[in-house]
């Protein structure tokens, strides 16, 4: 899915590389988090968060080290960053972010939302594609978006995604 969306958002050579790279090792940080958290099948605490929050900064500093990494440390760093500005850890917003992480952080956040969790079923393809429409412009950038969607051939038929509702 991140090579498919990167692709049709027009990244090329070792831009994309990078982007693979990053999507293989997003979340090489949560090695520094602790099972209990990790496999908590509840609602993490405050602390808990803060702990979690933490694993984007763990990743990149593992990554840091290795020179052919180098262009994927950013991606991994800021995947959790968030359009609007609300994500972590540094509270990038927009184009401040880096591409690559605007494209995990919507392919992580599909692949999350269509996975069972311990805390609750996953969701159908439909629901999650909504979803990912609704948060565009908010905690999605509207273009990578519009790009993961065309993937999946729903620009041409709108209306088998239904449109922006309260999520």
């Amino acid at each position: 899915m991140v090579e498919a969306t990167g692709r049709e958002l027009g990244i090329s050579g070792a831009e994309l590389e990078a982007l693979r790279c990053g999507a293989l090792f997003h979340d090489i940080g949560k090695i520094g988090v602790p099972d209990r958290i990790l496999n908590k099948p509840g609602p993490l605490d405050e602390g808990e968060w803060r702990v979690m929050k933490r694993h984007p900064e763990i990743g990149a500093q593992i990554l840091a080290p290795l020179a052919f990494m180098a262009p994927s440390v950013p991606i991994v760093r800021h995947e959790h960053e968030h359009w609007d500005g609300s994500g972590y850890p540094d509270g990038l917003a927009g184009e401040e972010i880096p591409l690559g992480a605007r494209v995990i952080l919507v392919c992580d956040a599909y692949h999350a939302m269509t996975s069972d969790r311990p805390y609750r079923a996953a969701l159908d393809r439909w629901e999650a594609l909504r979803r990912l429409r609704v948060g565009a412009g908010r905690q999605f950038d509207p273009g990578v978006v519009d790009a993961f969607l065309e993937i999946f051939s729903v620009r041409e038929h709108p209306s088998s995604v239904p449109g922006p509702v309260v999520a």
